[in-house]
């Protein structure tokens, strides 16, 4: 890794992979759903879409034309607590996809006829893949507003229509101004290139664009729940009823042995057939036919700061109350509690998910994005390649204490029920 600060505060990272032949480039900016405004739900995705509009430099579309051109992809994310752009290129196109995310980062376009014309493709997004989707945004959209109390924690991030036809061209422009400041970003290049010709092209396109101080971030703790919180959605698209339990996690910053142990309780409890849940309750009990315990509410583990949540979601047949899957879940955990995980079946959980770590991040792509997002959330993108080691070290008491932790009277319960058995 190589680490440089421009003056105006952009903090740059080169990860260099020689014969790649192809470059990622990514920015992470430190602004996401919990830092919406209230009654401006949604308003962090929506403004990661009017990124994409075009620049007082660029017209509309020639973002696209010009990644396009060069044999490159594109994309966008919108997350808990951060939004990140990435392009992949050819390596002898690194220029180009510099050029291009200086230039939105100095001056997107946004107009009233952007805003317009985005407000009604996120709309058309939340229709497509909430209202209109079996169980559509669950559990990340509908549980936060269970476990949570302020508006940052637990308000839908894809927004509602209301809330996203009243934003306003001013409220677009107070937005870019204070999250999209360069000091309030990370730009990571990741793959084919030479990181001192890249730092020439990051200092000649970046170190023009004014400097503004990066906000300060709240602090959005507040205090776990001490009984069972209980909420029901309707859902007029479900074929089975669903549910999601929530329990609040340790801080992933200030505590990442504590936080690892439920990432290696989560491959034990769910991933694979052998897991526990997935024997037990699955395949012998028959009282669910999907379950899965997991980290973080939406990007899977290290995805989010503190709080973060614990999910244990499952959709089980119409003739099962909800109630003794719940129950079911929570004994195997007390298993898990009381004796802890077996040698072998540690081994196993923690050979899954080296493997799919590497799996998923061997995409210039994806690794780019998961350097960015782990040296923006923790400071230390090198964590990418010490996680395997790190969980390694996580031993069968700590899982057993984070285990002990998931307590089945202190924790938020999701029922997602079918419109026609609610009639």
């Amino acid at each position: 890794m190589h680490r440089t600060v421009l003056d105006n505060g952009l903090r740059v990272l080169f990860a260099p992979d020689p014969g790649a032949g192809v470059v990622g480039v990514s920015v992470h900016y430190d602004v996401g759903f919990r830092s919406e405004p209230e009654g401006r739900t949604g308003f962090a995705h929506l403004f990661e879409h009017l990124m994409f509009q075009g620049s007082e430099s660029l017209p509309k579309l020639e973002h696209f034309r010009l990644v396009q051109s060069s044999g490159g992809v594109f994309n966008g994310s919108t997350h808990t607590d951060y939004t990140d752009y990435f392009e992949v290129v050819p390596a002898g196109a690194l220029e180009r996809a510099l050029f291009l995310e200086a230039d939105r980062m100095r001056a997107p376009l946004i107009t009233e006829e952007n805003l317009a014309n985005q407000v009604d493709v996120v709309s058309e997004e939340i229709r497509l893949n909430v209202l209109n989707r079996p169980y559509g945004g669950f559990p990340w959209v509908q549980l936060p507003a269970v476990l949570f109390s302020s508006f940052a924690n637990a308000h839908n991030g894809y927004g509602d229509f209301v809330d996203l036809q009243a934003a306003t061209v001013q409220d677009c422009a107070e937005f870019f101004d204070t999250y999209y400041s360069p000091a309030n970003a990370v730009l990571t290049v990741c793959g084919d290139f030479d990181p001192g010709q890249a730092g020439e092209w990051v200092e000649r396109h970046f170190h023009d664009i004014p400097a503004r101080p990066a906000p300060v971030r709240p602090s959005f703790a507040e205090p776990p729940p001490t009984r069972v919180l209980r909420a029901d959605h309707v859902d007029p698209l479900a074929p089975a009823p669903a549910l999601a339990v929530g329990w609040r996690l340790p801080d992933p910053v200030a505590d990442l042995p504590g936080y690892l142990a439920f990432v290696a309780l989560a491959g034990i409890l769910s991933d694979g057939e052998s897991s526990r849940l997935q024997s037990a309750v699955v395949a012998e009990a028959n009282l669910a036919t999907d379950l899965w315990a997991s980290p973080g509410l939406l990007g899977g583990p290290l995805d989010a700061r503190d709080p973060d949540v614990f999910v244990l979601g499952a959709i089980h047949p119409v003739d099962v109350p909800a109630e003794q899957v719940v129950e079911a879940c929570a004994e195997q955990i007390g298993r898990v509690a009381a004796d802890g995980p077996d040698a072998d079946e540690l081994q196993r959980s923690l050979a899954r998910f080296a493997s799919t770590l590497y799996r998923d991040n061997d995409a210039i792509a994806s690794r780019t994005r998961s350097l960015g997002s782990l040296e923006l959330l923790h400071g230390r993108a090198e964590l990418l390649g010490e996680l395997p080691a790190l969980l390694s070290a996580i031993t069968a008491e700590d899982i057993a204490a984070a285990a002990a932790s998931l307590d089945p009277g202190r924790c938020a319960q999701l029922r997602i029920v079918p419109e026609q058995v609610a009639r």
